[in-house]
């Protein structure tokens, strides 16, 4: 995003303000923490469309206000014949509560058994799975999550009736020795996510074009026509997007167009999610060229692909880029719009605003 001027708001702020929203609206200390955690990373990493703003707006209209999310309830870990793999039943707790635990579980799994997996059903959304990924690769594991959207916004390849979740996929590799940060592969199917799409509209500012249709099927790019998304790379991201839903399915979901909706008859109208862990040990045959570690030969692959390639980045430079913009202002950077929004949730919850906030510009430091 092009901005000139960002405004630095302190960690502790932001987290007073998503800490206060949480506990008013009856969620427990302990997973309203792991809301703070999640909140946090995704402004770190200069992830827009799944900061503090999203994750309100989504508990305000399918969350804790309308049953899709239920402060306080415990998960139910199901009996599963398998070591390295568990299954549980969220039972609609907070998303990130249940992500964070989920991906730390995988964790250990692995540590024992090379490869750690966990399956929820009856969950809600847990926003950016780039958070939980991340951290499973910056402690040195291979790191995969996907999941399936509150509602069902995207039109399937070749029609015109939204049918599935813009259901995000997520890799994380550790690879900081090798390149300095973790690869971070993280994408919604979508050709851009419903979080975008608030986002630029809150921004005053055009959809890509090819990206949404209005009610009538015909494409927009008016954020505020958007009656679904359409898969980017066309049957591709349909086919990924098609997979958590087929993922969903086999986990214990229902069908996508009841899902995030009142369901009078009981059906069940809940997310999944699907989180593993990978040993790097567990995967390496020990045979590197020239007697080389690990390390030293995804930095040989990886600098072989980008010779030559002056434009290519590898994914997670970004959010690396991100982190380094927070680390210079001092703070978490939100647009005067973001802070505008943060001001009005910190209202509501009584905490104080921020009313002249520091600025930032990219090229400068603190």
């Amino acid at each position: 995003m092009n901005v000139e001027n960002w405004c630095v708001v302190s960690p502790e702020w932001h987290n007073n303000v998503v800490r206060a929203s949480y506990l008013k609206r009856g969620f427990e200390p302990d997973e309203t923490e792991h809301a703070v955690r999640l909140c946090e990373s995704a402004a770190r990493n200069g992830i827009r469309t799944h900061n503090a703003l999203k994750a309100l707006h989504l508990d305000d209209l399918f969350g804790s206000k309308a049953g899709g999310c239920i402060p306080g309830v415990r998960i139910e870990k199901l009996k599963s014949r398998f070591p390295a793999s568990q299954v549980w039943n969220a039972n609609r707790k907070l998303g990130p509560a249940v992500a964070y635990e989920a991906m730390d579980t995988c964790l250990k799994l692995a540590n024992e058994f090379g490869v750690g997996m966990v399956s929820i059903d009856n969950a809600f959304h847990y926003l950016w799975g780039g958070a939980y990924a991340l951290e499973a690769a910056e402690q040195g594991f291979i790191a995969y999550t996907n999941c399936t959207a509150l509602l069902a916004e995207v039109v399937p390849f070749g029609g015109r009736t939204p049918a599935l979740g813009t259901n995000p996929h997520t890799w994380a590799v550790p690879t900081t020795k090798a390149i300095g940060f973790p690869i971070l592969v993280d994408w919604a199917t979508s050709a851009i996510s419903m979080g975008r799409v608030q986002q630029l509209a809150r921004e005053g500012q055009p959809l890509p074009a090819d990206a949404a249709i209005n009610s009538t099927g015909a494409p927009t790019t008016n954020p505020a026509d958007v009656a679904g998304l359409l898969p980017f790379g066309a049957h591709k991201g349909y086919g990924l997007g098609l997979l958590n839903e087929v993922f969903a399915a086999m986990i214990g979901a229902y069908l996508p167009k009841l899902r995030g909706r009142p369901s009078p008859s009981g059906q069940k109208n809940t997310c999944c999610f699907h989180f593993m862990a990978i040993h790097p040990e567990a995967i390496s045959s020990g045979s590197f060229e020239g007697a080389r570690t690990m390390d030293q030969n995804l930095h040989a692959v990886l600098e072989n692909i980008l010779t030559g390639n002056d434009n290519t980045r590898i994914p997670g430079a970004n959010a690396a880029k991100w982190r380094e913009r927070s680390r210079s202002a001092g703070g978490l950077l939100f647009t005067p719009s973001e802070l505008n929004a943060l001001n009005d949730l910190a209202k509501q919850a009584g905490v104080s605003p921020i009313d002249r906030p520091d600025v930032w510009s990219p090229g400068s430091s603190r």
